[in-house]
C-alpha cells in the first residue's frame, strides 16, 4: 500500500454555533486529515505532538482506523494544544475566543522511520518552519507535497512561508486567504501569482461554494453539496485535504484529470463533516455512506449539452 504522512495538530476544541456549544472535543488539523484519509485504500501515520492530558481513547480511536501514531509525541505533565471558537449566525464566519499553544510551542517533529519514504506528504496547517523540518526529514523525494496554510502564517510568519511554498506541489487555501497572500481580487490572477511561488497546483477552497483547482492555464471547479443543515464547519477544510490527499496517495495518478477526482472526493467527505459538532460525524461514517453521496455529488454535476454549430 502507498503511504501518506500527515503533519498537523492534535487538540482539543471547544466550539458554540447557533445549535449549541461543546466542551472540550477532540479537534485539530491532523486529525481530521487522518480520519479523512482513512476512508482509502493507503498507509498513513500522524506526525504531531499532545500532553498526558489527552484521552487514550482519542488515542485508541487514530489506531483503530489503522492511522500510524508512532510520530505522535506526547509530552508528559504537558497540554494538548486548545483551541475555542464561536461561529456567527451565517457559519462563514467565526470569532476565536481562545488559544493555548501549549505544547505546540515547542514542537519538533519526528517523522517516523517507516514512513521516510512517504509517497504523499500533507503539511497541514503548522507554522512554516515545522512543516519545512519535516521534508528536511524524508529519505526520498515524494511524489506529491501537499500544503495547507492561514492568514494568520501570512501575518506573522510570511517569509517562511514563501520559502516552503517553493517545495510543494499543492497548495490548498481559502479565498480570503488567496487574495491575501496575492494583492489580487480574481481568484484567477491569484492563483496565477501563487503559481510564481512554487506550487504547479492551486486548490482554493471556497467553503459552501465549493473549490477551484488551477494547473496553468486549466480550471476547474467543483460545487459543494447543498445539505439541509450545517452544524458546525470545523474541520471540513482540513477534511476536505484528506480527502484529496488520500485519494491521490491511492490512486498513485498525479496529474490534472485525476487531481480533478481527488477534489470532488475531498468535498463529498467534508459535505459530511459538518453535519455534527467535531469529529462526531466522520467517527461514525460508513463507506457505504461516502459511496451513497458520491453518487448525488455526480448527478448534481454531470449533464450533456449540446453544442450548437
Amino acid at each position: 500500500m502507498n503511504k501518506l504522512l500527515i503533519v498537523g495538530t492534535v487538540a482539543f476544541d471547544a466550539i458554540e454555533t447557533p445549535f449549541g456549544k461543546t466542551d472540550k472535543i477532540l479537534g485539530g488539523a491532523g486529525t481530521y486529515i487522518g480520519l479523512s484519509a482513512s476512508f482509502f485504500n493507503l498507509k498513513s501515520a500522524i506526525v504531531s505532538v499532545v500532553g498526558d492530558d489527552f484521552p487514550q481513547e482519542y488515542l485508541d480511536l487514530l489506531t483503530a482506523r489503522n492511522i500510524d501514531i508512532s510520530g505522535l509525541e506526547i509530552v508528559k505533565g504537558g497540554k494538548t494544544f486548545f483551541w475555542s471558537g464561536r461561529y456567527h449566525n451565517d457559519l462563514n464566519s467565526r470569532d476565536t475566543l481562545d488559544t493555548q499553544l501549549n505544547t505546540l510551542a515547542d514542537f519538533q517533529p519526528k517523522v517516523p522511520q517507516d514512513f521516510k519514504d512517504a509517497d504523499v506528504v500533507m503539511l497541514g496547517n503548522l507554522h512554516p518552519l515545522v512543516q519545512a523540518s519535516v521534508l528536511d526529514q524524508m529519505e526520498k523525494k515524494p511524489k506529491l507535497v501537499v500544503l495547507d496554510t492561514m492568514n494568520f502564517w501570512m501575518d506573522c510568519a510570511l517569509p517562511e512561508l514563501l520559502e516552503i511554498m517553493k517545495r510543494v506541489d499543492v497548495i490548498t487555501i481559502n479565498d480570503e486567504e488567496a487574495r491575501q497572500l496575492t494583492g489580487e481580487y480574481s481568484l484567477v490572477k491569484a492563483a496565477a501569482k501563487i503559481h510564481t511561488m512554487g506550487p504547479e497546483y492551486v486548490v482554493i477552497k471556497k467553503g459552501e461554494h465549493g473549490a477551484l483547482l488551477f494547473h496553468g492555464k486549466e480550471i476547474f471547479f467543483a460545487p459543494a453539496l447543498p445539505l439541509e443543515e450545517v452544524f458546525d464547519p470545523t474541520g471540513a477544510g482540513d477534511t476536505f485535504a484528506g480527502g484529496f490527499a488520500g485519494y491521490i496517495t491511492q490512486s498513485e495518478n498525479i496529474s490534472f484529470k485525476n487531481m480533478k477526482n481527488a477534489i470532488i472526493y475531498g468535498s463529498n467527505l467534508a459535505s459530511f463533516c459538518v453535519e455534527k459538532f467535531g469529529t462526531q460525524r466522520m467517527e461514525k461514517l460508513s463507506k457505504t455512506e461516502v459511496q451513497e453521496r458520491l453518487q448525488q455529488f455526480k448527478a448534481l454535476t454531470q449533464f450533456d449539452i449540446v453544442l450548437e454549430e
